[in-house]
């Protein structure tokens, strides 16, 4: 016979498999959706942006009179006068992404929106104005999909209950402190349910999984990334990965507002940074660190639109592709392969000194053409030169033994002096891939 302490334990052990099993998860034709879309950005924006520092983690280790007036007096000087939504709407618009995720509150507790949970919030200041709804509103009148990004951990939350601020303590997770959790789930119904459909949250603490399955539960149609699919901070995975993922990266070395001491990606870097991601399947969160008077900063902007005008051009080979089923990179060839057909892109990388009007070639052994493959490069028709009647800049291919041959001709003028030091893109259509 079996003893009562095996029968408990074996009992144990089903209630905690049939438990794991019930566990809800992203909708898979939402994941779907989400792994179209492919280029995002990410804003992070608070209070604190007014002195420049990193968001909310000053708090961690901080003197009593340092939290004070962190939550006493930056919210009376917090005043973005120069905040335009509808423009930050427009430029996003243009550079090609498809959603925004906003910082709605960090780990400092400061609320962007107007809650009755908290006193620590937009509302309590000089401005007094909802920018989460009017940020909304403007997102969605530019056909940008909207995602929150909420911390559960809460810095001026975990003070009031008389905790010494950490991230790493045995209260600051809200499966470990119930009263937390409650909190986080009325100002997560405060969110989802005063500004019409959100399609994503990003959920950023160490411990998320009961607030998971409660969004998972009351608001089904949210796409949770990180809390439910890898996000990698600051970096790209080696190699890709299965299913969805995100990618969140600063163009400086900050997440918030820097106005000293901060060092930029070139915009090329950045445009190299989303082809390696979309290449292994995976999205890019870009982000962006508003002046603490609402304006985006020169040098952020500046990337932006080197970014929009890369993508007014290539858009159609980072969004509705996957990874494709051989090799992802050759030489300077990145692939992206579309969705549901045999159409490859080629992003030819690595070519500063390109003049308009050269030809070039490229050659790659892991795709194959087949009598039905038509070859172009996107946002050129192939068939002028400006200034150079005598040149034919059509785009050929020629398929060998044991390779494809490409010769390019870059024919579109993107810049005065007729050099375009960012990457093209070359399409090929009805191909065969190389195992």
């Amino acid at each position: 016979m079996i003893s009562k302490v095996k029968y408990r334990l074996f009992l144990i052990g089903l209630c905690a498999s049939l438990s794991l099993s019930a566990q809800l998860q992203n909708k898979p034709e939402l994941e779907e959706r989400f792994m179209d879309m492919g280029f995002g950005i990410f804003i992070h924006w608070s209070l604190d942006s007014q002195l420049g520092s990193v968001i909310s983690h000053s708090m961690v280790g901080a003197s009593e009179d340092y939290l004070q007036r962190y939550m006493q007096d930056l919210p009376q000087t917090f005043y973005p006068d120069k905040f335009d939504p509808e423009e930050w709407a427009r430029l996003f618009k243009l550079t090609g992404a498809e959603y925004v995720v906003f910082t709605t509150k960090h780990h400092n507790g400061f609320c962007m929106w107007d809650t009755e949970t908290t006193d620590f919030n937009i509302m309590n200041t000089p401005y007094g104005k909802d920018i989460t709804g009017m940020l909304v509103k403007a997102l969605r009148k530019y056909g940008l999909k909207v995602g929150f990004y909420y911390s559960p951990e809460d810095f001026s939350f975990l003070h009031k209950q008389g905790h010494v601020i950490s991230r790493k303590g045995p209260m600051t997770q809200i499966t470990a402190n119930k009263e937390l959790f409650e909190y986080s789930k009325r100002q997560v119904d405060e969110l989802f349910t005063n500004y019409g459909n959100i399609e994503m949250v990003f959920f950023d603490a160490f411990s998320t999984k009961n607030l998971v399955q409660y969004v998972h539960e009351k608001y089904p149609e949210v796409v949770v990334t990180r809390g439910e699919m890898k996000t990698p901070e600051q970096k790209i995975p080696d190699a890709p990965m299965p299913g969805p993922w995100e990618t969140c990266m600063t163009m400086g070395t900050q997440w918030a507002y820097k106005p000293t001491n901060e060092v930029y990606k070139d915009g090329g870097e950045l445009i190299n940074k989303l082809i390696e991601i979309r290449a292994k399947g995976g999205n890019f969160l870009m982000n962006v660190g508003p002046k603490p008077n609402g304006e985006i900063p020169k040098e952020q902007e500046e990337r932006l639109r080197e970014i929009a005008l890369w993508m007014f051009v290539n858009d159609e080979a980072i969004k509705n592709v996957r990874t494709v089923p051989s090799v992802i990179k050759e030489g300077d060839l990145w692939f992206t392969k579309a969705k549901d057909e045999n159409t490859v892109y080629a992003f030819v990388t690595q070519q500063p000194e390109w003049f308009k009007g050269r030809r070039r070639l490229f050659y790659t052994e892991s795709i194959r053409a087949t009598k039905d493959t038509e070859i172009s490069v996107l946002g050129q028709n192939d068939l002028v030169v400006e200034y150079s009647p005598n040149n034919k800049p059509e785009s050929r291919f020629s398929q060998r033994k044991h390779n494809l041959e490409l010769s390019i001709t870059r024919a579109q003028r993107l810049y005065n002096n007729k050099v375009w030091p960012n990457p093209i893109v070359v399409k090929l259509t009805n191909v065969e891939f190389v195992e």
